[in-house]
């Protein structure tokens, strides 16, 4: 797969990279999770781009966007950041797919700008309760977390097995390519903030998802939640209950697949999308 070429556009005084393809269809955009890239969806953006227009986006303290260690990295703030950027590229409602915390940051995108989201998918989405993996907890914890997350070739593997069911799928270009982001000047610091702004040792704080949780009855989009059976990051019962608690929503649980459906079930994940948004 050949990646698309970049772009970048300044959002306030953050030079923001993204990908763009597709001329015909609504909008779908894309955000990913904590300590990814806009690379992750590499397998699925083709597929989109055949039938969307469609746009991927580096967030703020990721892949090849500035990094400013003053810019707030609060779920919250992230999605007014998703909200300029889509203003930015003249884009006035869409499909919002997120990933990880992009699932919890387009939550927060359509609580603050119900106008902006047409339908929502949910992939292994956080913001949705307060159990999370230790591996991603600890992090928090300072001096530790910067131990932890020191850039290595070997750390980076390791930490991508927690996200996978079949470590078979972490090819050395994937974990070279997550090595060499997390190794650019300003990305662990980022990264860091970004994972302390919204939780701690115990995991999320409650100003980080309960807010999520307890306005789910008030999302009138269709919602697909999309989750990996194996997922050891965030628990599969946060879908299933999200899936309740929404009034239009419908849940797709992937058998064999952690944490990376995108990656791990590539055409199940992208029959799936393409299903929902044409439905």
């Amino acid at each position: 797969m050949q990646a698309p070429e970049e772009h970048y556009i300044k959002i306030g005084e953050i030079n923001t990279r993204y990908w763009t393809a597709g001329d015909t269809g609504p909008h779908v955009v894309l955000i990913h999770g904590v300590g990814r890239f806009l690379e992750e969806w590499l397998p699925s953006f083709d597929t989109l781009a055949a039938h969307y227009r469609v746009h991927a986006l580096d967030l703020p303290g990721h892949g090849r966007t500035d990094k400013p260690l003053s810019a707030s990295y609060r779920p919250v703030d992230l999605a007014r950041f998703v909200n300029n950027f889509m203003g930015a590229m003249d884009i006035n409602q869409a499909h919002i797919v997120g990933h990880s915390l992009g699932g919890g940051i387009a939550l927060q995108l359509t609580l603050q700008f119900p106008e902006a989201v047409d339908k929502l998918v949910l992939v292994c989405s956080a913001g949705l309760g307060k159990e999370a993996t230790l591996v991603l907890r600890i992090t928090t914890v300072p001096v530790l977390g910067e131990i932890l997350t020191r850039p290595s070739l070997n750390g980076t593997r390791r930490l991508l097995k927690e996200f996978v069911k079949d470590p078979a799928f972490l090819t050395d270009d994937f974990v070279d390519l997550s090595y060499r982001m997390a190794a650019l000047p300003g990305a662990q610091q980022a990264v860091l903030k970004t994972l302390r702004s919204a939780g701690n040792l115990f995991g999320p704080y409650a100003d980080t998802y309960r807010p999520i949780v307890d306005n789910l009855g008030s999302i009138k989009s269709p919602v697909l939640i999309i989750w990996g059976r194996q997922d050891r990051v965030l628990p599969v019962a946060h879908g299933q209950a999200a899936a309740t608690g929404l009034p239009n929503a419908r849940l797709k649980i992937l058998e064999d697949c952690g944490h990376l459906p995108m990656l791990e079930q590539t055409e199940k994940f992208n029959v799936s999308i393409l299903d929902f948004l044409s439905s």
